[in-house]
């Protein structure tokens, strides 16, 4: 706000919380240089059964920064990462404000965010990324499967940033063409996935933990916003991912609302909330080739040396079309998750489990006060699993530390399931026994195979 807006400048009425950091000698004088005040509003949430703190929302300045300006054109073939470089800086030094993506087909290569910026996709506008490695070149510190490491840049990048967005009912759509080449597990990949496994595990310097070239084959995220605050997501759509589709990655505040995301290749979760605080979604909805809605929190010694859980999470009035789960925790999860929160959700397909638990006896962390509310599924094969024994392609590799992850809190309540293979499967780990598992109010048309299975669970309510 400068000196000469001052006049106009009121508190807030009655309903409506604003946060104005101003500086303090624009009270008294003009002499001092220009500074903008950043506004925010606050998303209230008022259902969880857990205290939590209003989700700040921040008022972008109403500058636009149209990506033509800076030299972009829709005609399908020039590639426009340099415009939206230009554009992004312009509007960050102005003090923030939107990059405008007009109606029309843009190609680029990665977006990278700076603060303050809102990259508001207009209707009509489609993104378009290419699937060239060399477009998402130098390499970035991002992750891959809950381990740190230098890697292609996510398609659209934030690192450390504050106050970032992505809205407009425009779209996301990557070429995919070459990344599905890259969906298979050959044997450099392993390699690849293996020298990241023991990097994390003997807690090697992040420079030396360089994985972006072609043999490896690790895929770059569609959206990554890492180590951020106050994110934005609304209303825009997403039409396929190379491989996480949005990815929350140790980020204080946050919504995503409105979304339309779909992806169906290989590793393809709709949103993983990861190491992350603080963050809302609600009236999404998600087709996806992997799990929908994702509560992660780190993998192994990287999430206990970063030592940053996953709490105060809320979802709801979302709609999964298509999924392996409608509500997944883990199976990264080294860094502790607490305080979830899924209600209102529905799934109008099939999904393999609708409240699913995973972890093994290398992640440690803790998991406790996690809820599923109020949904309906037509079928499923597992209304609701726990499963400590989930290694995947990691298997193989050596056990460097054990460490038990405590369960302690799973409830799941007021939930319809037309027909279902299992009911209830929970095999908990005999050296940390499960803790506290509360069932209420689920209907089940039929199921088919067996309504109860536990192991090592203690104190269920049904």
């Amino acid at each position: 706000m400068y000196y000469s807006d001052f006049k106009a400048f009121s508190f807030p009425s009655k309903g409506r919380v604003r946060e104005n950091l101003l500086c303090v000698l624009c009270l008294f004088c003009a002499l001092c240089a220009p500074c903008e005040a950043q506004e925010y509003r606050e998303t209230v949430i008022t259902d969880a059964p857990f205290p939590m703190k209003p989700i700040k929302e921040f008022i972008f300045p109403e500058k636009m920064f149209p990506i033509t300006k800076y030299g972009a054109k829709a005609d399908g073939k020039t590639l426009c990462t340099k415009a939206f470089q230009r554009a992004m800086a312009a509007c960050n030094k102005a003090g923030g404000g939107y990059v405008v993506v007009p109606a029309g087909k843009w190609l680029t290569g990665a977006i990278h965010f700076k603060s303050n910026c809102n990259l508001r996709l207009e209707a009509g506008a489609v993104v378009e990324f290419t699937d060239n490695p060399k477009d998402y070149l130098p390499a970035v510190h991002t992750t891959w499967e809950g381990v740190e490491c230098y890697n292609y840049s996510p398609l659209i990048y934030a690192y450390d940033c504050e106050n970032v967005a992505i809205s407009g009912t425009g779209k996301l759509a990557p070429r995919m063409t070459y990344w599905k080449t890259w969906f298979s597990r050959p044997k450099s990949h392993v390699e690849a996935t293996r020298r990241l496994y023991t990097w994390c595990s003997e807690y090697a310097d992040m420079q030396v933990r360089q994985v972006a070239d072609t043999l490896s084959r690790m895929r770059p995220h569609l959206i990554q916003f890492n180590r951020c605050k106050n994110v934005l997501l609304e209303n825009f759509t997403i039409r396929e991912s190379p491989f996480w589709t949005i990815h929350i990655y140790m980020c204080d505040g946050g919504i995503a609302r409105g979304l339309d995301v779909y992806a169906h290749g290989h590793n393809n979760d709709g949103i993983d909330i990861d190491m992350t605080k603080n963050f809302l979604v609600e009236n999404c909805q998600f087709d996806q080739g992997d799990d929908a809605v994702v509560i992660k929190a780190g993998r192994n010694q990287d999430a206990w040396r970063l030592n940053c859980p996953t709490e105060n999470i809320v979802i709801r009035n979302c709609t999964i079309h298509k999924g392996h789960t409608l509500l997944g925790i883990g199976s990264e999860l080294s860094g502790g998750i607490r305080n979830v929160y899924m209600t209102n959700c529905k799934m109008d397909g099939s999904v393999l489990r609708l409240y699913y638990v995973k972890t093994n006896h290398r992640r440690g962390g803790f998991v406790e006060n996690v809820w599923l509310k109020g949904a309906k599924v037509n079928y499923c094969q597992e209304v609701i699993a726990l499963t400590t024994d989930v290694v995947y392609q990691w298997k193989d590799f050596p056990d460097y530390e054990t460490r038990i992850t405590r369960i302690d809190g799973l409830h799941i309540e007021d939930v319809q399931v037309d027909s279902c293979d299992k009911v209830i499967t929970l095999m908990g780990d005999q050296r940390l026994p499960v803790k506290n598992v509360t069932i209420k109010n689920v209907k089940v048309g039929k199921y088919k195979k067996k309504f109860c299975e536990v192991e090592n669970v203690e104190n269920i309510e049904l």
